[in-house]
């Protein structure tokens, strides 16, 4: 009996360990996606119809079940400057092992603190961090919507996404992205949703004009960078030009 009750103890611990980790990390990304929000209307506008990256900010909030009163509570934030914290929008541009180009968007409350954390990250895998625009004319800014694959063929996908205004499309076996102009992303977006409904991702996103192919001497770093990177809690979002299904 005694050890059937340590079992259960020990048990129980186990439980509220687990449960406790994951409360943490679902409050850091509720805290992020609050620091979108409120970075998005301060560059922006309050209203996400005029302001597609407010939308995007909202869409991913809801996405992880971020509760309504969290998102609305970052808005009034964002609109009323709430927020003690300045947080920023940047982007950092560079290259990575193998000549790769890469663009890391990043929201912070420190730029010099997180210039110093991406160069260093560059520097690691014999990369060197760029300055403004120095690789981004080799990509194109548009909006951004995934559908998974099994929502209709590439065809219907196709179609639906000329009628609503898109201007590229790409399937494969696991999802089909859609791409359009930034000003249009809205209507897009509501478009395709009333035709497929919820999509698995929507936002702004940096597009390669191309890829570029990386030999085996550099694909393990290259690999090694873009995870460091990802795993930086101010970076929001990277863009490659090389082909990023390579990395699991």
């Amino acid at each position: 009996m005694e050890n059937l009750k340590m079992a259960g103890h020990s048990q129980f611990k186990n439980i509220m360990y687990r449960k406790g980790a994951q409360d943490k990390k679902r409050g850091k990304i509720f805290a992020r996606l609050a620091c979108d929000i409120q970075a998005a209307i301060k560059a922006g506008s309050d209203d996400p119809c005029s302001n597609p990256a407010l939308r995007s900010a909202i869409m991913s909030a809801r996405r992880e079940n971020m509760p309504k009163e969290n998102i609305e509570r970052a808005i009034r934030n964002g609109f009323c400057g709430g927020d003690n914290v300045s947080w920023q929008n940047v982007c950092y541009e560079g290259y990575g092992p193998g000549g790769v180009a890469l663009i890391i968007d990043a929201l912070t409350d420190n730029r010099n603190r997180t210039a110093s954390e991406m160069r260093a990250a560059f520097s690691k895998f014999g990369g060197k961090l760029g300055e403004t625009n120095s690789v981004s004319f080799m990509f194109n800014r548009v909006g951004r919507i995934v559908y998974p694959a099994d929502i209709g063929s590439a065809n219907d996908v196709l179609e639906a996404a000329i009628n609503a205004g898109a201007e590229n499309t790409e399937s494969s076996q696991v999802s089909h992205e859609i791409a359009c102009h930034v000003e249009e992303f809205n209507i897009v977006l509501e478009l395709l949703q009333s035709t497929f409904g919820k999509p698995q991702s929507a936002g702004l996103a940096w597009k390669p004009l191309n890829k570029l192919a990386v030999d085996d001497e550099h694909v393990v770093a290259l690999i090694k960078l873009w995870k460091l990177l990802k795993s930086n809690n101010h970076v929001q979002q990277l863009a490659a030009n090389f082909d990023t299904t390579l990395i699991v």
